[in-house]
């Protein structure tokens, strides 16, 4: 079958790009903070960082790492907190000192965090003093030798910090107790590191740099090897995409999804990091008033995010009074842009929110939709550079353009495989070097991919395949809903039908009404047997919507 997404590229975006453009992210973050040196790197409650100054910081954090703890090319490192100016320092120190990063979730339980570290062998754990008690329940039963424990406000200027850490330890009760014994101060740490300079350690493409666990939606939870060339060709690839519609040194870009996600860990902190752009993050974007206010001090240039977060901000008055003046790029991946968000956020924004398609598995960009499309078009984009993607059936063979099947993906930001897990990677690597995605999407005669499900949340009713996303899609149309969810539930008749789960945006609202809205939308057998409506829905660390819990007490 020829390849027609081939012919597709948008004008100024390469076939190929070279995943040997920087020997590690070491490398690159070296050369950037250089280039870059007095150029604003990353903002957190209004404290600002240089490029030079977190360039500084990262090789005193690499010191402490090699000069004190003794720590060896390879050996791993857990990162356990939200969006802070420490998260970048703690990563990109580690990548000077040679090791591997562990990104952790801190929201994580007890079982969680235990099972992660465990899996993965980390020996170091930078953990927020907020979460510390949860790491004190489990440390003794990991490989975990050296903790290092910091405060919010741990980088930013004396009095603040002092201020800040005050206040959220003793005011606001933040910091349940906790008793490491030995764990050290991440002020310390950066004290002792500061005097010292780094061993240059030598890295090449393949080394990992990072083990990314998945979410554990099929099972347990699976550290994903991406390697420093994975990531490197994820970074050249996105950056040739957005490159032709943004300015280097002059983009300021809204972190609101967690770092220690991949999406957010690609798209804005190196990604945006090689465009010598200024990063917001963004600590707690729940606090949506706080967000943005927050905003409101910047004139951003780009924002990333999920559906749910887009449609929380479109919610808020304060929102719609922002400054879009010099805003050029929304992007939404993680879960389904939903149409009825799209077309909102344009008419308020005056940008569109364009939907892209990744998985932790690689790195994670696969698909983008282009920068100068005017209107949502339903598609999770155009393959970026270096990728091949290919539409299979359940066994291995290649189907035709316009027929449904399983999203499979090749390029050099596919994972190495899953670590210590030759029998789950065997599951999704193909013979051919394709990866497995388990989502099912087709292809038009342009190259665009349209998603249809994930092959677990599709639902079978009489023998037809619904597929959540559409329902969803039409249901968030209705203006007195909120959010939705879609899942299928048993049936003696058809097998299953089909449930809505329902958060109202108007509280006169009815299950019927939602059902009779269906109708004037959909074919018999997908619309809604029944209406649950619900204060919230399950979500992720990132917002994005979890049926799996909702087809659970279903």
């Amino acid at each position: 079958m020829e390849k027609i997404w081939l012919k597709s590229y948008p004008a100024g975006v390469p076939a190929e790009i070279n995943p040997d453009a920087y020997s590690s992210l070491a490398d690159l973050f070296d050369k950037t903070c250089r280039k870059y040196s007095e150029k604003q790197a990353f903002a957190n409650m209004g404290t600002v960082m240089t490029y030079g100054e977190i360039d500084q910081a990262a090789n005193s954090f690499a010191a402490f790492l090699q000069k004190k703890l003794y720590c060896q090319k390879g050996d791993r490192i857990a990162v356990m907190m939200p969006n802070l100016l420490q998260y970048p320092v703690s990563v990109f120190g580690a990548f000077i000192a040679g090791m591997t990063v562990v990104n952790v979730n801190p929201l994580y339980t007890a079982r969680e965090l235990e099972h992660q570290l465990r899996d993965s062998g980390a020996t170091v754990i930078v953990v927020l003093a907020n979460f510390a008690h949860v790491l004190q329940e489990v440390v003794k039963n990991t490989q975990i030798k050296h903790v290092i424990v910091t405060e919010i406000g741990d980088l930013y200027p004396p009095v603040k910090r002092f201020i800040v850490n005050a206040a959220v330890k003793y005011i606001k009760k933040m910091v349940p107790a906790w008793n490491i014994p030995g764990a050290i101060k991440f002020t310390k740490a950066m004290q002792l590191g500061r005097s010292k300079n780094p061993d240059h350690v030598p890295l090449t493409g393949q080394d990992a740099a990072f083990l990314q666990y998945t979410g554990g939606t099929t099972g347990i939870s699976k550290g994903a090897v991406l390697t420093h060339r994975n990531m490197i060709a994820n970074v050249e690839q996105a950056s040739a995409w957005i490159h032709p519609f943004l300015n280097e040194g002059e983009e300021i870009i809204i972190t609101a999804l967690p770092l220690y996600h991949i999406f957010s860990l690609t798209a804005n902190c190196l990604v945006f990091l090689k465009n010598g752009s200024l990063n917001i993050l963004v600590t707690n974007p729940r606090d949506i008033k706080g967000f943005v206010k927050e905003m409101g001090h910047y004139k951003f240039t780009a924002i990333t995010g999920v559906n749910t977060l887009f449609n929380a901000l479109l919610n808020n008055a304060d929102f719609t009074k922002l400054d879009f003046s010099q805003f050029k790029l929304a992007l939404g991946g993680g879960m389904a842009v939903q149409r009825a968000v799209a077309e909102r956020w344009i008419g308020i924004t005056g940008k569109p929110l364009l939907e892209a398609y990744g998985l932790t598995e690689t790195s994670p960009a696969v698909t983008i939709n282009p920068l100068n499309m005017k209107t949502f078009n339903g598609s999770i984009g155009l393959p970026v550079s270096s990728t091949e993607i290919s539409i299979r059936d359940d066994a291995g063979k290649e189907l035709s353009i316009g027929e449904v099947g399983e999203l499979c993906v090749r390029g050099p930001q596919v994972m190495q495989g899953y670590w210590n897990r030759p029998d789950e990677t065997q599951k999704v690597m193909m013979k051919d070097g394709f990866l497995r995605t388990g989502d099912v999407a087709c292809i038009d005669e342009q190259g665009f991919v349209y998603l249809k499900e994930r092959k677990k949340d599709m639902i079978l009713v009489s023998g037809f395949n619904v597929y959540p996303n559409e329902i969803e899609d039409v249901i968030a149309k209705h203006p007195g809903v909120l959010e939705v969810a879609v899942i299928g539930i048993p049936n003696e008749n058809s097998g299953e039908v089909v449930k809505a789960f329902v958060v109202k945006k108007d509280p006169m609202l009815q299950a019927d009404d939602v059902i009779h809205f269906c109708r004037e939308y959909l074919t018999g057998y997908k619309i809604p047997k029944s209406v649950e409506f619900r204060r919230e829905l399950p979500k992720s660390n990132v917002g994005k919507i979890l049926r799996r819990e909702l087809r659970q007490p279903a």
